[in-house]
């Protein structure tokens, strides 16, 4: 405790003195809004969106010509055009604000996971403002900052200021998506029978360390595992809950500088309103009703410098409707029941009905006789399951995979192609695809 306190009220200061940020400020606002009831959340989510759209039409060239008429500024948000990742890419300058300098901006790029990458620009209140939600979600899972934790990521290269900030945070990182055998025994001759970690990292990663805690039978006990990155699949969760004991709190954004939503107390995931404003929109970009299936569109409420709004950043997810909202939340965020993945992350039957990735995983989670798979798509009524045997492989295994598969499907002219592989490659990102539509658009 007396170091927690230390990281807090001494060093995180004297951080942001010299590099001119407001990291703890920002850390402490977050705290507050946990407490603030469902209306208060809705005004001053109403208060943002109003302030950010006032400020982007009149600093924003590409908005320029936008005119905001009435009081509401829901309604204005109407107006804007939904916003891609390649107008991003091709028209990066004409979205920055009048009133700063590139310069004197700090540079964040997305994974180019979804096909596309893209470069965002953001000050350094900014930067503290998404670095301040994202402690305060690992404080949700009981984590305080100078815990020490395992952490995986994709800087496997420290160098000296992330070694003394490791140190400093009693942080033990590992690459997230080229975890070897020397990497994981070297990590459990360290930490096994221990329960004074947390673990933080990517989800596929943290499945990693999971199975191998299992197959090895390593005795560890996280306190709490805190997911990002990527998709946390159910079974996923299963393995690192098995293996460690613990919970798993999963997490949901963006490296556009959209911290936007995370578990605590509930299946579902709490959206952060003041900071973001979610859409769900269907094909052509039109409002759908919450409880329905559609594409993830994000405005930032406190991006200033290049302001992101009606961002359509390539997932498809659902929010819960309000009247199926739990009584006894802790919060009195908005929630997010479901997030399906990237928009290529989809199966389109026949029928223009499509599968998900969860409708695979599904099926795939009972079969331990394939140690990983990837379904491709590139023809309609058709697909492509590359697979990796693991023992006890028969060919009844596929059989049994179509014909699970056929329920969802209902269609015995849909072609279902299997391929043996050796090697399944992650994507661009390095974080694994699991379904992979190469349909042309």
């Amino acid at each position: 405790m007396i170091y927690n306190k230390l990281i807090e009220n001494i060093f995180l200061p004297i951080g942001d003195f010299i590099n001119k940020s407001s990291y703890v400020k920002q850390l402490k606002y977050w705290r507050k809004l946990d407490t603030l009831s469902e209306r208060e959340l809705e005004d001053l989510q109403q208060k943002n969106l109003k302030n950010i759209l006032e400020h982007t039409v009149n600093n924003v060239s590409k908005y320029k010509s936008i005119q905001l008429h009435g009081n509401d500024p829901f309604k204005w948000l109407e107006s804007f055009p939904v916003l891609t990742k390649e107008d991003i890419r091709t028209n990066a300058d004409n979205l920055l604000s009048k009133k700063v300098k590139k310069i004197d901006l700090i540079a964040y790029s997305s994974s180019g996971s979804s096909g596309i990458q893209s470069t965002v620009f953001m000050n350094k209140e900014e930067q503290s403002n998404i670095r301040a939600i994202l402690s305060h979600w690992w404080e949700w899972s009981g984590y305080k900052l100078g815990n020490t934790v395992v952490q995986t990521g994709m800087s496997p290269n420290r160098g000296f200021l992330k070694t003394i900030k490791d140190g400093l945070f009693k942080t033990k990182y590992i690459t997230a998506f080229s975890l070897t055998e020397e990497q994981l025994a070297s990590l459990f001759k360290d930490i096994n029978n221990t329960q004074n970690y947390y673990l933080a990292g990517y989800a596929s990663s943290l499945n990693i360390i999971a199975e191998y805690a299992l197959e090895h039978n390593y005795k560890v006990h996280f306190k709490s595992a805190i997911s990002f990155g990527d998709k946390m699949f159910s079974h996923y969760k299963k393995n690192i809950e098995k293996a460690f004991t613990t919970k798993v709190y999963d997490t949901y954004g963006c490296n556009e500088g959209f911290l936007i939503a995370s578990e605590k107390d509930l299946e579902y995931k709490y959206i952060m309103s003041p900071h973001v404003h979610l859409e769900i929109l269907d094909d052509n970009n039109l409002p759908l009703p919450d409880g329905e299936l559609g594409h993830v569109v994000v405005t930032r409420l406190d991006g200033y410098s290049m302001p992101l709004i009606r961002y359509k950043i390539g997932d498809l997810a659902i929010k819960l409707p309000k009247e199926k909202y739990p009584k006894n939340r802790e919060f009195k965020y908005p929630l997010l029941e479901k997030i399906i993945g990237r928009d290529t992350d989809v199966v389109l039957l026949s029928d223009n009905k499509k599968l998900t990735v969860h409708s695979f995983t599904g099926i795939f989670e009972y079969v331990p006789e394939i140690k990983q798979f990837k379904v491709i798509q590139e023809k309609k009524r058709e697909i492509i399951i590359e697979y990796i045997k693991d023992t006890g492989f028969n060919k009844g295994v596929l059989e049994n995979v179509t014909n699970e598969l056929q329920k969802y499907i209902l269609d015995d002219d849909f072609k279902i192609h299997y391929r043996e592989v050796l090697f399944i490659a992650a994507s661009k990102s390095g974080k694994p695809q699991i379904v992979e539509s190469r349909l042309l658009k």
